[in-house]
């Protein structure tokens, strides 16, 4: 494993640590960018949350720092982190079409900049069918989890 070591796809059949060392690579480049919107996000939303009310009163009651976090202050906190999540979806997909086209990996991706090539317009609207269903099956476990973490919107 030289220089360009993470370059280049390696089947995990073939080598498990090249496909692990290469798929460190990728996942850095991939998920870096949502990675730090996702965090100043979840930052945002636990100052917010933190200077609330009810976390003061929670604090007053001589509950614990980490349950008053943990369980009141964050759970509250998630719900902008969840719809952000899942609207960055779209953008972790046009990302992974750069990335699989730079570290020529075979993926959803290349598959649609080769179709495009190719002019092949049924797999063109086949790809773009599978993640626009992607996307809203995302959307949905989104909304199922707002009423898993807040109990006050299962009603």
């Amino acid at each position: 494993m030289g220089a360009i070591a993470g370059l280049g796809f390696v089947s995990p059949a073939e080598s498990l640590p090249r496909n692990l060392a290469t798929l460190i690579m990728r996942a850095f480049v991939l998920g870096n960018g949502i990675a730090a919107v996702l965090m100043r996000h979840s930052r945002s939303a636990m100052l917010e949350v933190l200077s609330a009310d009810f976390v003061r009163t929670a604090r007053a009651k001589g509950l614990s720092e980490t349950r008053v976090v943990l369980h009141h202050a964050l759970r509250n906190a998630l719900l902008p982190v969840i719809t952000l999540g899942a609207l960055e979806f779209g953008e972790l997909l046009s990302g992974a079409v750069v990335t699989e086209q730079v570290f020529t990996i075979p993926g959803f991706g290349k598959l649609i900049v080769d179709a495009v090539f190719n002019r092949d317009y049924a797999v063109v609207q086949g790809v773009v069918l599978c993640t626009a269903l992607a996307f809203i099956l995302l959307n949905l476990f989104a909304d199922v989890a707002y009423a898993l973490v807040n109990p006050r919107l299962r009603r």
